[in-house]
């Protein structure tokens, strides 16, 4: 027991290594996991670097713990098996100080963007750096005062001072979480802050005890082994927990494999609970349908736009059609709700408006800045302009071509069937006499030649049961 507790190699630190083994496998499954099952697309924005960097530093925390507390039997021969490569940099700046960070990120983009109600001032690659730079400070001053001995131990001097810098970070985070906690959100951002308080504060009092009884009781060998097995078991247990609480990715957090049977939603619209977003309902209201009619007003049909939008997806020119379709959908949402607004708002800027964006769309640089930089990010009137400047690209490029395709043709023959198909309908709920006649051809009462119904290419403007020309064939 006393050889092991100074070299490494006990039974307990080898299940202890296991455990924290099996705990990162898990880590790595919650990252890969949503976007294999649900083939979800990889976003390369902070929505998606900022849940991968927490996987490295949770991996960097749980290492260095195995490094620098003797977990595994093995000679330090070379300068990275320092402690003071892993006990002082990867654990703090690189672990704990990297993985609290990336949270207090999250919660400084969620004070902004709902509380502010405009995007944040400085970008998560700015901003992380900037507020993991007191760990970076730390970390050189103790690796130029040199206090660890050759068991990586610090005195008990220096554990006030380390543990108030984890303490720190906690409280900002809370400050954070408290400024937003007033915020009905759709997606349960708050109560996932909440819970990564939690945990993280959680942690905190479990590594002070372990690392009290590590730190000044290292001449009693069974206590080094405990509190190093239960503070390696305990670490691995809480980056897991703390990574399974993810508030970076609305959409990702609706289908999170945490629930049995998750739901899929094909858009943010219907995310949000927008009405009738994304089906086509039975019966929408007539539109004459032709090139003389004015583009954005026709994009206001479903059924017209889904026509449009296949075409100009095979033209591969489909964003502007695209964007069209959720600004509208951000239509949807009252002005006096607006979370709801933002949500969507922020959801259109991420995926068509940012540089880079996955469908950029082309507008111009002046209405580009004016939607990043707004003041008010659930205004009604956001993307008023770049609608204007995308109805007039589509209506000069891909309208001319729109309606000598197979897409309009296709549209109009299920227009016409549409249009027979209510026409029997209103014929069937007519009051027809119930009496048979044996009398036949033209002498019959109650035979008519009837002639064929004609439809309009387009959607008809008016219902058949008001045309007198039909009507009078029953009167």
């Amino acid at each position: 027991m006393a050889s092991c507790a100074v070299h490494g190699g006990c039974v307990s630190d080898y299940i202890a290594v296991t455990v924290s083994a099996i705990c990162f496998i898990l880590l790595v499954s919650r990252l890969i996991l949503p976007f294999v099952v649900h083939k979800l697309p990889c976003a390369k924005r902070s929505g998606f670097w900022i849940p991968v960097i927490q996987v490295f530093a949770s991996f960097n925390l749980v290492l260095s713990i195995v490094m620098s507390l003797n977990f595994l039997k093995f000679e330090k021969r070379h300068w990275w098996q320092s402690c003071y490569v892993w006990a002082v940099w990867i654990e703090a700046p690189l672990g704990f100080g990297l993985l609290l960070s990336c949270r207090i990120s999250q919660a400084f983009q969620l004070y902004y963007i709902f509380v502010k109600r405009c995007l944040p001032p400085i970008r998560s690659y700015v901003f992380l750096p900037l507020i993991l730079s007191p760990w970076i400070t730390g970390a050189a001053f103790i690796h130029i005062t040199k206090p660890l001995n050759y068991r990586c131990h610090m005195g008990a001097q220096w554990i006030i001072p380390s543990m108030s810098l984890h303490t720190t970070y906690v409280a900002i985070l809370v400050a954070f979480t408290c400024a937003i906690r007033h915020i009905e959100f759709r997606f349960d951002e708050l109560r996932d802050l909440w819970q990564g308080i939690l945990v993280s504060a959680s942690s905190i009092g479990v590594w002070v005890v372990a690392y009290v009884l590590n730190e000044i009781h290292d001449d009693i060998s069974w206590l080094q082994v405990a509190s190093r097995f239960v503070l390696l078991v305990t670490t691995s247990i809480l980056v897991l927990a703390i990574f399974s609480i993810s508030s970076s990715q609305p959409l990702l957090s609706q289908i999170s494999l945490r629930k049995r049977e998750p739901r899929a939603y094909e858009s943010m619209g219907q995310a949000l609970g927008l009405p009738d977003s994304g089906l086509l309902v039975q019966r929408e209201p007539a539109c004459v349908v032709g090139p003389n009619e004015p583009l954005d007003k026709l994009l206001l049909n479903k059924r017209f736009r889904q026509s449009f939008m296949a075409f100009a997806d095979s033209c591969l020119a489909g964003e502007s059609v695209h964007f069209f379709e959720e600004v509208h959908e951000l239509g949807k949402i009252p002005v006096d709700d607006p979370v709801r607004r933002i949500y969507m708002a922020r959801h259109i800027i991420d995926k068509y408006i940012i540089a880079g964006a996955a469908m950029e769309v082309n507008i111009s640089h002046r209405t580009r800045q004016e939607i990043l930089t707004t003041s008010n990010l659930a205004q009604p009137n956001l993307f008023n302009d770049a609608l204007t400047e995308l109805t007039h690209l589509m209506k000069m490029n891909l309208a001319r071509d729109y309606w000598s395709s197979m897409f309009f043709m296709k549209f109009k023959e299920e227009a016409s069937m549409r249009s027979g198909a209510h026409e029997l309908e209103q014929m069937r709920g007519w009051n027809y006499s119930p009496r048979l006649s044996s009398v036949r051809g033209t002498d019959d009462p109650f035979h008519q030649e009837q002639e064929p119904f004609s439809v309009d290419s387009g959607c008809n403007t008016r219902d058949h049961d008001d045309d007198p020309r039909i009507m009078s064939k029953f009167v």
